[in-house]
């Protein structure tokens, strides 16, 4: 069995993106690549992102893409749901990137097709032999498959916080912090690209970091 690569949010740095695809030793045909989700909002290039990752799945079959909680309000907004929210938490530079493209991210039929299809078909939670990747984090005492997406999407503190052994350990995004926070139940890796600090990526089983 390959490695595992997971990613950390890119919020539309597409250009970190790009450098940080260019350090990591990945084999493709071998290797498992894991996104954490948080791909758009508050950076310039959400658009421009999606379809990377987009093409990115085209080529190479071993890729999981993980929802995050700004997926989440995009798609409510769509559906014209607390749209304050959405552009309240960095949901403008999103709609100003596809705007920039011909597109109007208000409204769904005007996102491109390939990108609704990318939004719809994003997972909660991917799990291996040893580890669970997901976006925000997990609640004590609760079997994967019952956790609440509220939870998954948006857990900060009290997952962070948490000892609890969850049977295997997690990787998570989400809250950003200004290096990868390692502990022996999780390791986190959001740290705060679109914030000017790094996108980082973690391989494992051997837990070595890459950032750009």
């Amino acid at each position: 069995m390959g490695n595992i690569f997971a990613i950390g949010d890119i919020h539309g740095c597409m250009d970190k993106l790009n450098i940080l695809m260019g350090k990591i030793d990945i084999d493709f045909k071998e290797d498992t690549l894991v996104f954490l989700g948080d791909y758009i909002d508050r950076g310039p290039l959400s658009f421009e992102v999606v379809s990377f990752l987009i093409t990115l799945k085209k080529q190479h079959e071993k890729i999981v893409f993980l929802k995050g909680n700004h997926e989440e309000m995009l798609g409510n907004y769509i559906a014209g749901i607390d749209r304050f929210t959405y552009l309240s938490n960095g949901g403008q530079q999103t709609i100003d990137s596809y705007m920039n493209r011909g597109y109007i991210s208000g409204q769904e039929e005007l996102i491109p097709e390939d990108h609704v299809d990318f939004f719809k078909g994003l997972d909660l939670f991917y799990q291996t032999d040893n580890y669970i990747f997901v976006h925000a984090g997990l609640r004590e005492k609760i079997d994967l498959e019952d956790q609440l997406q509220d939870d998954l999407l948006w857990i900060r503190q009290k997952f962070i916080k948490s000892n609890y052994d969850f049977g295997k350990r997690v990787i998570f995004g989400h809250t950003p912090l200004a290096e990868p926070f390692v502990q022996p139940n999780k390791i986190g890796i959001d740290t705060g690209a679109v914030y000017g600090n790094k996108l980082t990526c973690v391989r494992l089983p051997d837990v070595v970091f890459y950032d750009a």
